[in-house]
């Protein structure tokens, strides 16, 4: 059997890394050797992009991975803590590491919010305090400061650039 696509984050891994595994590598080797190649903590837990709970050690890659691979986090945090203000109004609520930040700005522009899809298409997450706007696709476990298992974003509008062409005079 061939190779399945890896592709994954991690506390300390921010950059989307890429590796291909073995189908009968189980959860608990694999966890092994990127804790050994990223120097993460012994007992960080594995986790499938965007699902809530931790993957089965026992369990082997090939169980899990779907036609494009696999994406995955690795992270020492079960739940990150993650707090959206939006005009002025604070909710919050606890994720995996391994949840995008799509998924989080889903959760609260559209579900805590009720903003439309069209309005929630105009406003993006912005780290609380500063300009940074992850993209969409990023793990929110790398955003988080290594000492605490919190987040904080502002909901605010996308820049829009407004103006004529230059070949208009």
């Amino acid at each position: 059997m061939k190779s399945i696509d890896l592709f994954y984050q991690g506390e300390g891994v921010a950059e989307i890394e890429y590796l291909e595994i073995e189908p009968d590598t189980t959860f608990a080797d694999l966890k092994a050797r990127l804790i050994d190649k990223h120097g993460s903590a012994a007992d960080a837990l594995l986790f499938a992009e965007d699902e809530d709970d931790p993957l089965d050690d026992a369990q082997t890659v090939k169980d899990r991975a779907g036609g494009k691979g696999l994406k995955l986090h690795l992270h020492r945090c079960r739940h990150i803590t993650v707090a959206v203000t939006y005009n002025g109004e604070t909710i919050d609520r606890k994720f995996a590491p391994s949840a995008t930040v799509a998924r989080v700005k889903r959760w609260a522009a559209e579900r805590k919010f009720g903003m439309t899809d069209e309005e929630a298409g105009e406003h993006v997450l912005q780290i609380a305090g500063t300009h940074e706007r992850p993209a969409p696709g990023t793990h929110i476990g790398v955003l988080v400061n290594r000492k605490t298992c919190g987040l904080a974003f502002d909901l605010v509008a996308d820049e829009r650039v407004n103006g004529a062409s230059e070949d208009r005079w």
